[in-house]
């Protein structure tokens, strides 16, 4: 069997983009816990997420609880990208 016949396996951590909505982090907590992958702001300083399990990064800019979603692109009318910016493949 070559390689591109083998069925895949599911992967450990899933990123999903909700249009009009967050980044959606799942299956992150192993890599986190063991240093493999950091979340930080761009000055170095590390973010924690509430939940290592799942948890949405904001999209829309307008988060009380940033970097982290709170729901309110649902409140605010928030657009993907792709209506303000069409090369953006969104």
């Amino acid at each position: 069997m070559t390689e591109s016949n083998q069925p895949k396996s599911e992967p450990k951590v899933k990123l999903t983009v909700a249009r009009n909505g967050p980044l959606r982090i799942q299956g992150a907590r192993e890599l986190i816990e063991s240093g493999e992958i950091q979340i930080q702001w761009s000055d170095g300083t590390p973010v924690d997420p509430a939940n290592l399990n799942a948890f949405s990064i904001c999209r829309c800019g307008e988060s009380a609880n940033k970097p982290f979603c709170d729901g309110t692109h649902t409140r605010n009318g928030f657009e993907r990208a792709a209506e303000d910016v069409p090369e953006s493949r969104e």
